[in-house]
């Protein structure tokens, strides 16, 4: 079986990938839950060589990064991207730009689950950002049917955007339309449900984190 090391379900929007993809897909996996705090960098490398979270461990095989673990267990378990070859390619597209991109967004509106915050002002670039991911999220549902990003059913790309979905939700962004029906859809899915209650659960927190919000 394998193993997904993770950590603070309030804030770890990089361990939500993998986690929220994998409990609804029904890919089995045991839960290693690591706290953040000072000697993260030496204690995460006891698992991870990045020293970072996620990190996936398959026996004697080690897959660290959200997107890396992702394509790993796509090789292992069909669902994992959409099966029509144009949605798989948007979605690959999609995942990755997420991955890769909306740095205003992941530094100005980081994820913190269990908090909201009354936003007055938002820069230019943040802006930007959130109108990136809610054309992106228009895009994929008008194109393929919804009511996930890429057609009829929940694929990686949905688990790549589930993180903007909690902090969208903390910062009191408000999309339209089928954007904003996207969002609260993803809100009520089973594993979203079940990481937003695992994450108020927990009786520690990260004052970094908790001054950054600040």
């Amino acid at each position: 079986m394998y193993t997904l090391h993770i950590a603070n379900k309030n804030y770890s929007s990089w361990s939500l990938r993998p986690w929220v993809l994998m409990r609804t897909l029904g890919i089995e996996f045991t839960e290693n839950l690591h706290h953040f705090d000072d000697k993260v960098a030496i204690e995460f490398r006891k698992f991870s060589p990045a020293g970072k979270v996620p990190c996936l461990v398959d026996g004697e095989t080690t897959v660290w990064d959200s997107l890396a673990i992702t394509e790993y267990v796509a090789e292992r378990h069909t669902g994992v991207w959409p099966a029509v070859v144009k949605a798989r390619a948007w979605a690959r597209c999609a995942a990755a730009e997420m991955h890769s991109g909306f740095g205003a967004l992941r530094g100005q509106h980081g994820m913190n689950v269990g908090v909201r915050v009354e936003v007055t002002a938002r820069s230019p670039e943040l802006l930007a950002d959130i109108a990136r991911v809610e054309a992106l999220w228009t895009e994929g549902l008008g194109r393929f049917g919804g009511p996930f990003l890429a057609g009829a059913k929940f694929t990686a790309v949905d688990a790549f955007f589930a993180p903007v979905v909690y902090r969208f939700r903390t910062y009191g962004v408000a999309p339209t339309g089928a954007a904003a029906a996207y969002l609260s859809h993803m809100l009520q899915r089973p594993a979203m449900r079940q990481w937003e209650t695992e994450a108020l659960a927990e009786d520690f927190r990260d004052p970094p984190h908790d001054a950054e919000i600040a």
